[in-house]
Formats: structure tokens, sequence, C-alpha cells
């Protein structure tokens, strides 16, 4: 009977002991309520951590090139070829309004000037790549600026002005580019080769946004995902 009541008597001992060191509901909530916590401060401590615009001038992104033409990073394509276009249309048309004034003396002395002494080793009548000159730096300059067929448009303005840096070229040479300085400030070659590196530029990677070639595609595209899921 004694051994009997001592063992019960250590069960409730054994028992108290255990409980006393078991976590309770109360000290799980209080718990759970400090990692709650710690967490909110570890995100508002990433969210202080985040880049500010400062950042990304300064910081390693300074040295990213940008991958994607998308986005905010075609921004810039828009006034570059909306602008180049618009400046490209009126060397088109020089004796006139439109291209091709045959006859006038602004036609004739580039086909006298130009095309004859540097070009002459071309197929045809200087007249007619003179014409093909303007109908190119023409239209191609309109077609531009609208973002309509802007990569055939882009390589026709291109061969222009390649064109047009193999004249100078042949006719001043480089004028001690890149130290020397001319009496003009620029080189004879500087601002069609600036040309044709945007030209190049279109040509590789198209027309942009706010462009009729976008709106074409984007038609086009549904068009195709439709026939696809049909």
């Amino acid at each position: 009977m004694r051994i009997n009541s001592i063992f019960c008597f250590a069960l409730a001992i054994s028992a108290s002991f255990v409980h006393s060191f078991a976590p309770s509901s109360s000290h799980q909530a209080t718990r759970s309520n400090i990692g709650h916590k710690r967490f909110t401060a570890l995100s508002m401590a990433d969210e202080a951590k985040k880049e500010t615009t400062w950042d990304r001038i300064t910081g390693p992104k300074l040295f990213k090139t940008v991958t994607n033409w998308q986005g905010i990073h075609s921004v810039p394509l828009v006034p570059l070829r909306i602008m180049t276009g618009l400046l490209m249309i009126h060397h088109g048309s020089e004796g006139g309004t439109f291209p091709a004034n045959f006859g006038t003396p602004e036609f004739q002395g580039f086909v006298d000037y130009i095309m004859k002494p540097y070009f002459g080793f071309l197929p045809g009548s200087p007249e007619s790549w003179s014409a093909i000159h303007d109908y190119a730096e023409f239209y191609g300059g309109i077609f531009l600026a609208l973002g309509f067929l802007t990569r055939p448009a882009s390589l026709s303005l291109l061969v222009t002005m390649v064109s047009a840096v193999y004249f100078h070229l042949s006719a001043v040479g480089l004028q001690g580019f890149p130290l020397g300085h001319v009496s003009n400030y620029s080189y004879d070659f500087e601002e069609p080769m600036l040309y044709a590196l945007i030209f190049l530029t279109f040509w590789f990677n198209g027309a942009g946004p706010l462009s009729v070639d976008s709106i074409i595609y984007k038609q086009i595209s549904q068009e195709e995902v439709a026939g696809e899921r049909k």
C-alpha cells in the first residue's frame, strides 16, 4: 500500500515538472507576435534599401547596358525617329517643294557636281540616280517620321547617307579627323555619318512605339494568335 502511494506521488511530481517546462498557449502567442514584428521590421528595412533614382544614376546600373528596348527604354526612340525623318525631307526636295525637280539649278547642280564626277561608275543616267536619291530622302523621311515601313525606309536612307559619306571623303578626305579643326566647325562627312548610324539603328530595331508599324504588327500578331487557337 505504501509502495503504491509512493509511486503515485512520484508520478504526480513528474507530471508537474514536465508541465512547468512545456510552452503554454500564451507563450506560443507571444513568440508568434515577436516573429511577426521581426518580419515586419525586416520588410521595412528592405524597403528602405530599395534603389532611388539617384542610386540608379550613380550606382552599379550606371555601367549597365540595356538589352531590351521595351517600355521606358523605347521612349527616346520616338522623338529621335520623328525628328530625324522630318529633318531628312527637305534634303530630297532641293529646287522645289517635291522631289526630283528636273531642270532647276539645284537639281542640275547635284547632277553636274556630285553625280557625274563621283558616281559616274553607276549604270544609267546621272539624272535618274539623282531622282532616285531625292525620292529616297523625301519619302523615306516621311515614312520614317510616321514609323511606316520603317525598316525599308531606313535601309534606303542608309544607302543615301553612306553614299554621301563616300562623296565627302572622296572630295576633301578626313579633314584631320578626329583632332583636326575646320572652318565650319564640323567635318563635311560628319552629318551624313551621324544620319547613317541613326538609320542603321532603326533598320535593325524597327520603329518603336507610337508608330504605324507597331499598330499593324499588333493587329497581325493578334490575328495569328487567334488563328492558332482555332
